[in-house]
C-alpha cells in the first residue's frame, strides 16, 4: 500500500504534460509559452517537475535549440493521448450540464433510417444547433452492442431494445402488404393477417429486426429469396417474385420507385411494431433523452403513425 501511495503522489500533473506537449511541439520554451499562455519560467519548471517525478530527461537545452530526447519523444505521445482524454472528459461533463451540446452518437436500424432521419436531422439543425449529431446506420444486433460498450448513445429502433435498458416509445405503425398489381390480393384494405400462412413473403437478411417480425406472422420458408434492404424487396415484388411487408413509413418512399407494386392493408388489429429510443439505465444524459423523445414525437405527427404517451 506505501509503494501505490508513493507512485500516487509522484504521479505527473495535466499542467506539466501540456507544457511538454506543447515544448515537444514548438521545440522552443518561448513559442511553447505563448502558445498555451504560460509565462516561459513557470513552463520550464513545469518541464523540469515533470523529468523529476519520471526520474528521467525528456529534454536536451543548449543556447540556441530544444532536442526532445527519444524517451521525450515516446513521452509526448502519452501527454497528448492522456490531455485528449481530459478534454474528452470535460466535454462529457459540460454537455451533462448543458443539454443538446457536445456530441451525442445517435444508432438507428435500417428500415427507420431512411424516414426517419430527415425528421430527426431537421429536428437537431433547427432545436439544438450546439449538438454535434453522428448518426450510425447499423442492424439491431450491432447497435445493441454499441449502446453496452458505450460506443454510442442512444438507439431509434423497434422496442423492445435489448436486455436491461431503458427503452423510451415514440410510436406504432402498421406493416402493409406490398404486392404485383394483378395479385388477388391488390389493393384490398380488409385482409386477414394469417393470409400471411399462405404467401412467398419476401424477406430481409439475417439482423434485420424487420425480418424477425415478419417470421412471427407468417410461416418461414427455408431457402428463398433474402434481399440487404427495403428498397431491393419491392423491386423482387415489382418483378413478380412475391409479396413483402413494409412498415407504413416506408411506404410513400418504396412504393413511389416503380408503378409495378400494389398496396394492400390488413383488417384491425393490424399487425405492426413500435419505435422508440433505447439507452443506458445509468445514462447521465437521461432527462435529454425523454427531451428529445418528446420533440420526435411532435414532429413525427404527419407521418402515418399512432403517438405512444411515455
Amino acid at each position: 500500500m506505501a509503494k501505490e501511495s508513493h507512485i500516487a503522489r509522484r504521479a505527473p500533473t495535466a499542467v506539466q504534460l501540456r507544457a511538454f506537449a506543447a515544448v515537444a511541439e514548438y521545440r522552443h520554451f518561448r513559442d511553447a509559452a505563448a502558445a498555451i499562455g504560460m509565462s516561459q519560467p513557470a513552463l520550464s519548471g513545469a518541464v523540469a517537475a515533470l523529468e523529476d517525478v519520471l526520474d528521467a530527461q525528456l529534454v536536451e537545452r543548449t543556447t540556441r535549440k530544444v532536442i526532445i530526447t527519444p524517451l521525450g519523444e515516446r513521452v509526448a505521445v502519452h501527454a497528448r493521448g492522456v490531455l485528449a482524454g481530459l478534454h474528452a472528459l470535460t466535454d462529457e461533463v459540460e454537455a451533462a450540464r448543458r443539454p443538446f451540446t457536445g456530441p451525442l452518437h445517435l444508432g438507428v436500424i435500417p428500415t427507420v433510417a431512411p424516414y426517419l432521419l430527415p425528421v430527426v436531422l431537421k429536428l437537431a439543425r433547427d432545436h439544438y444547433p450546439d449538438l454535434e449529431l453522428h448518426v450510425h446506420e447499423e442492424r439491431t444486433p450491432r447497435l445493441l452492442d454499441g449502446l453496452g460498450s458505450g460506443r454510442l448513445d442512444v438507439l431509434l429502433l423497434a422496442l423492445p431494445g435489448g436486455p436491461g435498458m431503458v427503452d423510451i416509445p415514440l410510436y406504432d405503425e402498421d406493416f402493409v402488404l406490398v404486392t404485383p398489381p394483378d395479385h388477388p390480393l391488390a389493393g384490398r384494405t380488409d385482409v386477414p393477417r394469417d393470409v400471411l400462412l399462405d404467401l412467398e413473403v419476401l424477406l430481409l437478411e439475417e439482423g434485420h429486426c424487420l425480418r424477425d417480425q415478419a417470421l412471427d406472422l407468417c410461416r418461414e420458408v427455408p431457402g428463398g429469396t433474402r434481399a440487404a434492404g427495403l428498397p431491393t424487396l419491392v423491386q423482387l415484388v415489382a418483378g413478380g417474385l412475391g409479396v413483402t411487408l413494409l412498415p407504413a413509413t416506408a411506404l410513400d418512399v418504396e412504393t413511389g420507385r416503380s408503378p409495378q407494386l400494389a398496396v394492400t392493408r390488413f383488417r384491425d388489429p393490424a399487425p405492426g411494431r413500435r419505435i422508440g429510443l433505447t439507452h443506458r439505465p445509468a445514462s447521465a444524459r437521461t432527462p435529454e433523452y425523454h427531451r428529445l423523445a418528446a420533440a420526435l414525437r411532435e414532429a413525427l405527427r404527419p407521418l402515418p403513425v399512432r403517438m405512444v404517451s411515455p
